[in-house]
């Protein structure tokens, strides 16, 4: 319980009070009732969710070291955080093209309408 106050005290100072979201474990209500924080259990099937997504970018982590490992004798993983960061852009990119394409299309259908000769016969 001591460990886990201290590092939700070390997120707070870094990054202010805010709910805390966990698996169940009994440390954490404890140490949220010290901090004043509120405290939220997560279902069953977020705690499924969340770590599917964590094996899935452990996954691609692990694939993208195998591909191009630190060659480094001291390796500081500056590599990894930017992969991590080109990922996350990727993704985005990947769930936000479908409705860019859209916009897209409709600016275009708007220009052509515009631009449309007008035939009347």
């Amino acid at each position: 319980m001591i460990v886990a106050e201290k590092f939700i005290r070390s997120l707070v100072e870094k990054y202010g009070k805010h709910t805390v979201y966990t698996d169940g474990g009994t440390w954490y209500d404890e140490a949220c009732n010290i901090l004043r924080l509120k405290h939220h259990l997560h279902s069953s099937k977020e705690k499924s969710l969340m770590e599917r997504v964590n094996q899935y970018f452990k996954d691609k982590i692990e694939c993208f070291d195998d591909y191009y490992p630190c060659m480094q004798n001291e390796c500081n993983l500056f590599q990894v955080h930017n992969w991590i960061q080109f990922f996350v852009s990727m993704y985005n990119d990947a769930i936000y093209k479908d409705e860019f394409i859209i916009n897209l299309q409709n600016e275009v259908n708007k220009i052509f309408k515009l631009t449309e000769p007008s035939y009347r016969f």
